[in-house]
């Protein structure tokens, strides 16, 4: 029998004033893990996400599939008795994540400095496009932009053609939600031990240059940047790379060893390929149209079951709607139903921890009153703060 244990983060109080896209996919994962987080958002238009595609009057799949397993308060943090009430719950807060522009958190009183007075235990975390310090700190940007920054979008797209903008967000989810993720809970295991929080202050476009590995790799190899869509991982060989098939479908092939390679080619009836799969250039092009042409056979479903027995990196490039029910993704327990839509699991399986959406994403401050309570006001503080606009 599996032992269950209690939630890896149970016990972490987390403040989140962060909207859109990375800083509540970075306070969704806290939260799944166990973690109390509090969804603050102002008296007006909220987290903008709310309303984003969806119909007049109710709340977007968007907002809802990155906001669950958290409560929500309204708080108007431009007035000073917003801030009091921010004040007196960052005093039992251990973790306090932002994402507004630099600067603005002081303006409003309740920048680092003014809440690690109060709390000196507390990890207070800042993500922005292009961090705290530097000469862009305070420009506006997109996913597009940090990537472009950081060299990456140069590498997206086809030999000869202009970038391509791709439909994943590298720099608000692996730069603005998951790497925070790193510095927050390094910070506060520190924390724990010293008695002192830290300013961990995230900016998209570092994250995402710190893992353009493979691009630094090219650059360094030869002198200047690698060409786009005709390097190693990009296109630039025949044994990595992506192939239609006869029906308008696609293969993805990862056979860059040369053992899957082999098999590949022998399993195509192709052996006299078997000496260019990481060939560039004419040769290496002449070998991809070799390819190209044998793909182009058969249909998706006719490659996915010969090479559902063969083991060399060729596999079906799916829909998102047929990964939703991809048998192994199923297996892994990656997509549950909650909120009615279908949700993404968390990416990390623990030991004695059974993942579960125990509250959908907050209807606005739905859970004020109960967070107040916590905080010690009374019936009638909050009845007043309500009055007031302030909740």
């Amino acid at each position: 029998m599996t032992e269950v244990r209690g939630k890896p983060l149970g016990g972490l109080r987390v403040l989140d004033l962060t909207r859109l896209l990375p800083g509540p996919v970075a306070t969704m994962h806290l939260a799944d893990l166990g973690a109390d987080v509090v969804k603050i958002e102002d008296t007006g238009a909220g987290d903008y996400a709310r309303t984003m595609g969806a119909p007049p009057g109710e709340t977007s799949v968007f907002f809802r599939l990155v906001n669950r397993n958290k409560r929500g308060l309204r708080l108007d943090l431009k007035r000073c008795e917003g801030v009091e009430v921010f004040l007196r719950l960052a005093r039992d807060a251990d973790v306090i994540i932002e994402g507004f522009r630099p600067g603005v958190m002081d303006k409003l009183g309740i920048g680092y400095a003014a809440l690690a007075a109060i709390n000196p235990r507390v990890v207070f975390c800042s993500i922005s496009g292009y961090g705290q310090t530097g000469p862009y700190r305070e420009r506006a940007g997109h996913d597009i932009n940090y990537i472009g920054y950081a060299g990456v979008l140069d590498q997206i797209g086809e030999a000869g053609r202009q970038p391509v903008v791709p439909n994943f967000q590298i720099g608000d989810l692996l730069g603005g939600a998951l790497t925070p993720l790193v510095g927050i809970l390094a910070a506060v295991i520190d924390a724990r031990g010293s008695g002192r929080g830290r300013h961990v202050d995230v900016a998209m476009t570092d994250a995402v240059l710190a893992h353009a590995i493979f691009p630094l790799a090219g650059l360094l190899a030869r002198y200047k940047p690698p060409p786009r869509g005709a390097d190693l991982l990009s296109g630039g060989v025949p044994c990595y790379g992506v192939y239609a098939t006869a029906d308008g479908r696609h293969m993805a092939v990862g056979a860059l060893e040369g053992k899957f390679w082999h098999l590949l080619c022998d399993t195509l009836g192709r052996p006299d390929l078997k000496p260019h799969g990481l060939a560039f250039g004419a040769r290496g092009a002449q070998a991809r149209e070799e390819l190209a042409r044998a793909f182009a056979a058969r249909t998706q479903a006719e490659w996915i079951e010969v090479f559902d027995k063969v083991d060399c990196c060729v596999t079906p490039v799916l829909t998102i709607a047929e990964s939703l029910d991809n048998e192994q993704l199923q297996a892994r327990g990656m997509v549950v139903e909650a909120d009615g839509t279908p949700q993404f699991a968390p990416p990390f399986k623990l030991s004695g921890f059974e993942f579960a959406v125990e509250r959908r994403a907050p209807a606005p401050g739905e859970h004020g009153n109960e967070i107040l309570r916590e905080a010690g006001y009374s019936e009638t503080d909050i009845e007043k703060l309500a009055e007031q606009g302030i909740i």
